[in-house]
């Protein structure tokens, strides 16, 4: 979602990453490319599980890992780069006390609940009035990150946070511009994810933007920790699943996207379809087994039968009076 506290020039280049914890909790990692003429702030809104409070949330810090998306982009084999475009307006102040943590180059806060935005500094604060036109997120928290006036490409934002939607991965999609929510907007966005419940389910790699008809997601070709560093990561990707992707281009409802998910989330189950690409070679062997096997008993009956018929004979010649 494209909320800035002050005017931007231009957004762009928006990628996310989310993945499910065995613990009720989801990662969430965001990175994008901005132009700002001054100091700004920018607001994800997320669905936490409620009562929420300070500790609802966990930032991560991934300056070590500038390349995280670029690597990810490994995984699909010739696909271009993406990117989006969004701004929004200027906006009023007000007071607060919310802790400041320092992630690696970013100032980020969280704010449990709306009201808590009074607790926060002025520079990271919205018009109530843009609040009052999307009225789902009452009751949602928000992570929000202090970023630099300058044409920039911060390394990626990552954080954990306790989800109310367990049986989903939320992705921050939705644009405000000029201070309002229209119903459709301009996209451009790479999403991508893992849960070994898409894993359990999927086809054998196709290509880089063609989706894998049993999950409409596009699979990579290898799991993660063969174009991925999990260690450089703070372990956010798990190198042991697959990453998938939903592209998100042109004209599209202006609202964030909710990716259903089933299964566990890091435990693969028995996936059958992994061996599909064998089948014609199982098939060919089966038939080559029954070919020759067939063979054999054919053969070994009609030596049996030249016995009985030599031991007839001989019985014949026996019983025959000289």
């Amino acid at each position: 979602m494209c909320i800035f506290s002050q005017p931007v020039i231009s957004v762009g280049a928006t990628r996310i990453f989310a993945c499910a914890t065995t613990d009720g909790k989801q990662r969430l990692v965001y990175q994008m490319q901005y132009d700002s003429p001054y100091e700004n702030a920018m607001i994800l809104p997320l669905p936490v599980r409620t009562p929420a409070s300070d500790a609802s949330l966990r930032f991560i810090d991934l300056q070590g890992y500038g390349a995280f998306f670029d690597d990810l982009e490994l995984g699909f084999p010739w696909e271009m780069q993406r990117g989006i475009g969004c701004a929004s307006p200027p906006t009023n102040s007000a007071a607060g006390n919310l802790q400041v943590f320092q992630v690696g180059n970013y100032v980020a806060s969280f704010v449990p609940r709306l009201a808590d935005f009074a607790r926060l500094d002025p520079q990271f604060t919205l018009p109530a009035a843009t609040w009052d036109e999307i009225p789902g997120y009452r009751d949602f928290g928000f992570a929000v990150f202090q970023l630099a006036a300058g044409t920039i490409e911060p390394h990626p934002i990552a954080f954990e946070f306790e989800t109310a939607t367990t049986d989903s991965l939320y992705f921050p999609t939705r644009h405000i511009h000029d201070g309002e929510v229209h119903d459709r907007e301009e996209f451009d966005h790479v999403l991508y994810l893992q849960h070994a419940g898409f894993d359990s389910r999927v086809y054998g790699y196709q290509n880089s933007d063609v989706p894998d008809q049993a999950t409409g997601l596009i699979r990579s070709k290898y799991v993660a920790g063969d174009f991925c560093d999990p260690a450089k990561g703070s372990k956010v990707i798990d190198p042991d699943l697959l990453v998938h992707r939903r592209l998100i281009s042109g004209m599209a409802p202006n609202d964030d996207v909710r990716i259903a998910t089933s299964g566990h989330p890091t435990r693969r189950s028995m996936n059958l379809r992994d061996w599909l690409p064998l089948a014609p070679w199982a098939l060919g062997a089966v038939a080559c087994a029954w070919f020759f096997s067939r063979r054999a008993r054919i053969r070994k009956a009609a030596a049996a039968e030249a016995q009985v018929r030599a031991q007839a004979k001989a019985s014949q010649d026996d019983s025959t009076p000289s």
